[in-house]
């Protein structure tokens, strides 16, 4: 199996504070695919607060970019077969329902 990273993003507009019911949701999700044995790492939530961008010579400022209308709140790392199975699990993630997205990446392992 291989494994895919999914890459949680969300609008720089958005209310950041989930409510207990939404963390719940998410939580069903994450168990869900568990119980398919297909969550390999359940992954982090990303601060938004406490994050510094470093650039080239030495240009470090507060904060991810704020450039982009969107930032990533976390990932999850999962392993199936294909993309489009994990694209498949990432369909159920409550994120949708707040106007977010994911991003499915396929982790290339470093030999």
């Amino acid at each position: 199996m291989k494994e895919f990273a999914l890459i949680f993003r969300l609008s720089n507009q958005m209310e950041l504070k989930t409510t207990p019911e939404q963390i719940q949701e998410r939580m069903n999700w994450l168990a869900s695919i568990a119980a398919q044995n297909k969550l390999a790492d359940k992954g982090n939530t990303l601060s938004n607060e406490s994050a510094k961008t470093v650039r080239a010579e030495n240009v470090v400022t507060d904060g991810p970019y704020t450039e982009i209308k969107e930032f990533i709140s976390g990932y999850v790392i999962v392993k199936t077969d294909t993309i489009d199975e994990a694209v498949e699990l990432a369909k159920a993630n409550p994120i949708f329902k707040m106007g977010g997205n994911i991003e499915v990446r396929e982790i290339v392992q470093r030999k």
